[in-house]
């Protein structure tokens, strides 16, 4: 449990042995440890209370029992994402262990979102599946039109409150292709593909270092129209990085950005069109 609201929720089981969240964390560590010395291997998983309440519910187990929860762990091992724990302090792994189970979210809400998006009504296609096909695509050819050098990508979807949003790293060497990570790829062409699927509005941005330095970097936009990438002009890049999303008000340029257009992106040809 990395937070402490988690935390505290677990204090009204009488079998919980634990009263404060810092001498937890530490017993925690010290207990990993013990075990990587031993040569054991040990992962980490996010434990929710919330989720294991259910869990114990739908599976009518008692949620005030160290069995009930060595069963609901074991579970999350198998079935959540999980880090493997190599001894590194507590205090850098649980910030990796939150963005994993941040971008498991992404991925889950994404793909929950594709699933909505149905059949072709001409032809019976899983539209989903389509999307995500046309969103490889348009990952591959944006990445092969930003060229050399080191990337980063950001996809952006209307999501009820809060946009999904998917982050993607690449760097490519000597006209080389890209090898971004597969589990960012994954997500970041699904959350691309249910904006493709449900023809919502969103967007992606690059951002590339300008020269030797990292000093400077150069940033570029592309807005989703008709399913597919489409480049905004400078201009549009500029308002947009300058705004405040929040309020609407202009905000100051950041310092070494500076604002191009988005690259004009050739989609694949449509053996069908589907709707």
């Amino acid at each position: 449990m990395a937070d402490e609201r988690d935390f505290a929720a677990m204090r009204r089981y009488r079998t919980f042995p634990f009263d404060d969240h810092h001498s937890y964390l530490q017993q925690m560590e010290t207990l990993l440890r013990t075990l990587t010395a031993e040569g054991v291997l040990t992962t980490l998983s996010l434990f929710d209370p919330a989720a294991y309440e259910g869990y114990c519910t739908a599976l009518a187990l008692e949620p005030d029992h160290p069995d009930s929860r060595a069963r609901y762990a074991a579970e999350l091992a198998c079935t959540r994402p999980t880090l493997l724990y190599v001894g590194e302090p507590l205090a850098e792994l649980l910030p990796l262990l939150r963005e994993e189970a941040a971008r498991h979210a992404t991925r889950d809400q994404a793909s929950a979102l594709l699933a909505r998006a149905g059949h072709c009504e001409e032809c019976g296609a899983d539209l989903g599946q389509v999307a995500l096909t046309r969103a490889t695509d348009a990952v591959r050819i944006l990445l092969e039109a930003l060229g050399n050098g080191p990337h980063h990508l950001v996809c952006s979807i209307p999501a009820g409150d809060s946009p999904l949003q998917a982050v993607l790293h690449t760097t490519a060497v000597d006209s080389a292709r890209p090898q971004p990570s597969e589990s960012e790829t994954l997500i970041f062409c699904t959350v691309l593909a249910a904006g493709f699927a449900l023809r919502t509005r969103g967007g992606i941005v690059s951002s590339t270092p300008t020269g030797s330095t990292s000093e400077r970097r150069t940033v570029r936009g592309w807005s989703l129209r008709d399913a597919w990438p489409c480049p905004l002009t400078e201009a549009e890049v500029f308002t947009a990085y300058c705004t405040d999303a929040d309020t609407g008000e202009p905000i100051a340029p950041e310092h070494g950005v500076d604002y191009a257009p988005g690259l004009a992106l050739t989609p694949p040809p449509d053996e069908h069109r589907h709707r």
